[in-house]
């Protein structure tokens, strides 16, 4: 699967960094113990630090605001997906498990401070391009709303948008049927492609431990 970062997105913001994980032959089911324990004490910890912190002190959630506003949209008005997790442990409102997939996302979202998005490659079609969305770009999203993607990071294949830093779509939502599976984690350009590359390598390993399969990974920008 060929994946490329659109010109506009390029010119817009010239570091953007991304790790595209590819994954085959996975098996997706209930979260082991394991990985329920860690999410919870890690929001437990979240939680208590932002005692006397705010969000936006987090460095990682202030950078992809900083991001999103440099691509065109209000990191007010459209938070990212990563900033958004955060603001419900603030709210204690903990995340619940959904099922290992998604539950692996969300501990890396939170742990790297960076949004995330998983993806069913076999509902994918033809190349990606990671860009910015148009007027008419808009997708029903896993939020359970149609959202409007213009000026937002979205990424896209031959059947139109289906990812994006905001929130990601329901038409290639992955579930316990997907047996290959699409990760882009939207990295922090400040951190160097040698942490980038490590942090994405760390992320696939976990993945494949609790999943099995194979993967393989690459980092778009950042050089």
């Amino acid at each position: 699967m060929e994946i490329q970062v659109s010109s506009e997105l390029s010119t817009r913001v010239p570091d953007f960094t991304a790790g595209v994980i590819q994954y085959r032959n996975i098996e997706v089911g209930p979260s082991p113990q394991m990985l329920k324990g860690r999410l919870q004490l890690f929001q437990e910890s979240i939680f208590f630090e932002l005692d006397d912190k705010n969000v936006t002190d987090f460095e990682g959630i202030r950078e992809w605001r900083e991001i999103f506003k440099k691509a065109g949209k209000d990191p007010n008005r459209y938070r990212h997906s990563a900033e958004a997790l955060y603001r419900r442990i603030k709210k204690q409102n903990y995340l619940q498990t959904v099922h290992s997939a998604t539950d692996v996302n969300n501990f890396f979202s939170l742990e790297y401070e960076v949004p995330i998005g998983i993806y069913d490659a076999d509902k994918l079609e033809g190349g990606i391009q990671i860009g910015i969305g148009s007027e008419s770009d808009e997708y029903e999203g896993l939020n359970g709303r149609r959202n409007s993607l213009h000026n937002l990071i979205i990424s896209r294949d031959s059947l139109g948008p289906f990812g994006s830093p905001f929130v990601d779509s329901t038409r290639t939502a992955v579930t316990e049927e997907t047996r290959n599976a699409l990760q882009i984690i939207y990295l922090r350009p400040s951190l160097g492609i040698e942490r980038n590359t490590k942090l994405t390598s760390s992320l696939m390993n976990m993945f494949l431990q609790i999943h099995g399969g194979d993967g393989e990974f690459t980092i778009l920008g950042g050089h």
